[in-house]
């Protein structure tokens, strides 16, 4: 097992403010585990004491509408904490984390955090900064919702899931989303989700293998998101 000192995930996150002696308490503190895909990092509901720490993998975050349906609010991958907002309100998670992809993640608990929020400012404002990211990120998703229509919102999802996680060798998204996930993230009925992916086929901006999906015409992809 890699150590914090030698972790490069950890530049990432607020945890690179920490100095010598408070890298060596993390190491001590923490515990790592692998989330396979389709399992549960954090329960909508669940009381958090402390914060996971994303080492490898994709997971999605999301939140059960009152119809049933799995809202993806957010897509995490390595170097990104999660539950430090729960943990700072001392208030039980308001969404589900759950792995789409095999993940490694490792768990810092409360008493560690509050001992470093408390005692190192620059680690304190990486930490807040953190939580109005995830705040910003809120409200854009809420503005999205309302002002783009599905097919807006599918092409820039398309556009995002590319720039953010990148292609494979063959050219196809390296996230595969079910049909499902996908309608999840842009807020509609997954057959109206796999209709405007067959009228994007059709159009020519994208083409589909099973759950691979190829971006063939970036410039038309962000013409149909604007």
């Amino acid at each position: 097992m890699n150590k914090c000192d030698q972790c490069i995930v950890r530049q990432l996150s607020a945890l690179k403010a920490l100095n010598k002696e408070q890298i060596i308490q993390l190491a001590n503190s923490k515990s790592t585990q692998v989330i396979k895909k389709g399992e549960a990092i954090i329960e909508e509901g669940e009381v958090i004491n402390g914060v996971f720490c994303i080492k490898d993998g994709i997971g999605k975050l999301s939140k059960l509408s009152a119809n049933g349906r799995d809202q993806i609010v957010k897509l995490v991958k390595s170097g990104e904490l999660l539950g430090q907002r729960s943990m700072i309100s001392n208030e039980p998670a308001n969404l589900s984390a759950t792995a789409i992809a095999d993940m490694e993640v490792c768990f810092i608990p409360k008493s560690e955090i509050i001992q470093f929020f408390n005692n190192n400012n620059q680690f304190s404002m990486n930490l807040m900064q953190s939580v109005c990211d995830d705040l910003k990120h809120a409200d854009e998703h809420t503005v999205d919702m309302v002002q783009k229509t599905v097919k807006e919102r599918l092409a820039e999802k398309l556009l995002y899931l590319s720039d953010t996680f990148g292609v494979n060798a063959d050219q196809s998204l390296k996230v595969q989303l079910s049909r499902e996930e996908l309608a999840g993230m842009i807020g509609t009925a997954t057959e109206s989700c796999i209709r405007m992916l067959s009228e994007f086929k059709k159009s020519g901006l994208i083409e589909l293998k099973g759950k691979l999906i190829f971006l063939k015409d970036i410039k038309g992809l962000k013409k149909e998101a604007s």
